[in-house]
């Protein structure tokens, strides 16, 4: 059968014209549109993570779209299987805006980096404030003076100047689209009660609404930790227990934001800064760090469920 949802309609509705129809598929590059697609068709139809999929011995060594498919029938029928969830299309589309500046800000590193390794190469001296991350239009001016032996060097390094500079009116341009399109649609109040919350910058607020899109959607503050990956990763044998540490399964847009926010917010927030001290008593600040991250997670849980601002706590 061809992969077409109308024609996997046609085709039940010839098989099994009383039938109540439950399919399943994978989480992948497709995306929702399919799911969209064979819900209107009439079909009770969910989407799995790979990860949550159980999976026999034979069938890890042998992998074929037809074990697969078997495999995913088997497990929805014994009810076994649990979908994610699927966000609207305005928030898909916005969460899609976000992760593009993601990806444009990785961009921006990676041609600074570039320009970087380039000057080192030919023995060019780097001023100072090359290690941070925003480079001034001062210090871009300077680069542009700098002088190669023939016109070849001079030229290679305007054109790494040159993308540099569109790469960082892209990333202004997706931001100011990222606004507008959040007040259009009445969603930049929420963005200002995450604001409140300490280390909580626009951007980390943006990128939290638009992964989150709707925070009902978990029950409590472990399984909203669960969903970003700041829950520990245990094994247990017996009487054993042993703690490996945070989960390796996790959102790469939300967590690493999530620690670098608790860095500032520890030097905000009254509360926060005396847990991090006690925390730092007696284990090493990045394993207090995650800990904070934790804490931080539980206020950004409270303000959205709530839509209350945060009121920083004061410490006797």
């Amino acid at each position: 059968m061809n992969p077409s949802s109308e024609e996997l309609k046609n085709h039940m509705k010839t098989k099994y014209p009383q039938g109540k129809y439950h399919s399943v598929y994978e989480a992948g590059f497709s995306g929702y549109w399919l799911h969209r697609e064979l819900t209107e068709l009439g079909f009770n139809n969910i989407i799995v993570s790979p990860t949550d999929i159980p999976t026999s011995g034979k069938e890890r060594l042998r992998k074929t779209d037809k074990i697969d498919s078997r495999k995913l029938a088997r497990e929805l029928s014994a009810g076994n299987l649990k979908g994610i969830y699927v966000p609207s299309l305005l928030f898909q589309e916005l969460r899609g805006l976000s992760r593009q500046r993601y990806q444009q800000t990785k961009k921006l590193t990676r041609i600074k980096n570039q320009i970087k390794s380039y000057l080192n190469y030919y023995g060019q001296d780097l001023p100072e404030n090359c290690e941070l991350l925003h480079w001034s239009m001062k210090f871009i001016c300077y680069l542009r003076t700098l002088e190669f032996s023939y016109e070849m060097g001079k030229e290679q390094l305007e054109n790494y100047i040159d993308e540099l500079l569109l790469l960082r009116s892209r990333k202004l341009k997706i931001l100011q689209s990222l606004k507008k399109h959040l007040q259009k649609h009445n969603l930049y109040n929420k963005i200002k009660l995450l604001i409140t919350v300490p280390g909580i910058s626009y951007i980390t607020a943006t990128t939290l609404l638009t992964e989150i899109a709707d925070i009902h959607r978990f029950n409590s503050t472990d399984s909203f930790a669960s969903y970003i990956g700041l829950v520990p990763s245990t094994k247990s044998s017996g009487e054993k227990d042993k703690v490996l540490g945070i989960t390796v399964q996790f959102n790469r847009y939300l967590r690493q934001l999530l620690v670098e926010a608790s860095w500032v917010a520890v030097r905000n927030d009254p509360a926060l800064t005396l847990s991090f001290t006690n925390y730092s008593k007696r284990m090493c600040n990045q394993k207090a760090i995650i800990k904070i991250a934790r804490k931080l997670l539980n206020r950004i849980y409270y303000v959205l469920k709530n839509e209350k601002e945060y009121v920083r706590s004061v410490v006797a």
